[in-house]
């Protein structure tokens, strides 16, 4: 395994992460997908012994039961001091007042659940999973650098917004003073390429590294088109994510990775995910793996070379869609989705 900087920074990552999200007792998170204690730790002891030393988990997956399997394991199984834990802060872990969002007093008594359930006195990443906009971002911004002085979080993150918003907090933290964003984790795929028009430039510009999430397109990218899963059935989000706007372009995409991967003798998901590398700003993708299979296809794919000729034939039939991952405000993305023709999340 050879190991990249997340962005600027001298912090020394694996080019795959293991995203979390998938591990966490079914009756905490998603009773179809979720995977209890028992299969999580073995497929994150695979993933460290493959050389994975950076794995991405949320506050919110599954209650809280991800941190505590993730934790567990990694003190089981692996050294602190040489794995990279990311967890994030921002949405609705109780109800009533304070309960959710970015305020100094939600971010003060998140991190300190958050380091109690992954069972250790620091986060290596910490990152606002959307911004809140019933907050101040100084207020925000300010709390995140206390942590950092404190001694309770290495690094900071950022996930999907706008560029215009991101490069404020860029901004707000250089005039400040404040630790500074190192990475984003955003929406990127070959078949949601939005965040090339601003945000990923933004990110090369500013030094920041990327995480990307959903780097298969919820597992579009790794089977036949119209092929189903357990998992591809009962998506929702997927479904407001891939909308039948682009269909046309998308079915052309996915056929375009299928007969790539068969010239090479591989996967698609390792073609997928290859191409992701062409572009030097992504320092990683999160990979949410349920099988040893998909993390031996993650690391597989860092040795195949797409050539010119192959990285057009996958990107030349892409046709832009709506951009709604980035839209924090709950109002505003309401708004835009019913301006989507025939737009239906539950379709």
């Amino acid at each position: 395994m050879r190991y990249v900087k997340l962005g600027n920074s001298g912090l020394d990552v694996s080019p795959i992460a293991i995203g979390a999200m998938t591990y966490g007792e079914p009756d905490r998170g998603h009773p179809v997908w979720s995977l209890g204690e028992e299969d999580s730790r073995l497929l994150i002891k695979y993933a460290l012994d493959a050389g994975i030393n950076f794995f991405d988990t949320a506050n919110m997956y599954s209650l809280g039961s991800s941190e505590e399997i993730l934790g567990r394991a990694l003190n089981d199984y692996a050294d602190r001091d040489d794995v990279v834990v990311c967890t994030k802060v921002r949405h609705t872990m109780r109800p009533g007042p304070n309960g959710k969002g970015l305020s100094r007093k939600a971010i003060m008594t998140e991190i300190d659940h958050s380091l109690r359930r992954l069972g250790t006195d620091h986060v290596d990443v910490y990152m606002i999973h959307r911004l809140d906009n019933d907050t101040p971002l100084e207020e925000t911004l300010e709390a995140l650098n206390d942590l950092v002085k404190a001694g309770k979080v290495r690094y900071l993150g950022a996930s999907s917004m706008r560029a215009f918003e991101f490069s404020k907090c860029l901004h707000l933290q250089k005039e400040h003073g404040w630790a500074r964003f190192i990475t984003m984790q955003d929406h990127y795929n070959l078949l949601a390429r939005e965040e090339e028009r601003e945000m990923l430039p933004l990110c090369a510009d500013e030094g920041v590294g990327t995480m990307v999430w959903s780097p298969l397109a919820r597992g579009r990218l790794a089977r036949p088109w119209k092929a189903e899963t357990t998992r591809s059935t009962s998506d929702g989000f997927a479904d407001m994510l891939y909308t039948d706007l682009t269909a046309d372009s998308d079915h052309a995409v996915i056929d375009a990775v299928g007969a790539i991967a068969d010239a090479h003798g591989v996967s698609r998901a390792q073609i997928a995910l290859a191409w992701l590398r062409h572009n030097p700003v992504v320092a990683a993708p999160v990979v949410g793996a349920s099988r040893t299979s998909q993390i031996d296809d993650a690391v597989a794919s860092l040795t195949i070379h797409l050539t010119d000729e192959e990285l057009l034939q996958l990107q030349r039939p892409y046709t832009p869609r709506h951009d709604l991952q980035g839209i924090s405000d709950d109002a505003a993305l309401e708004r835009i989705k019913s301006q989507i023709p025939g737009f239906n999340p539950e379709a």
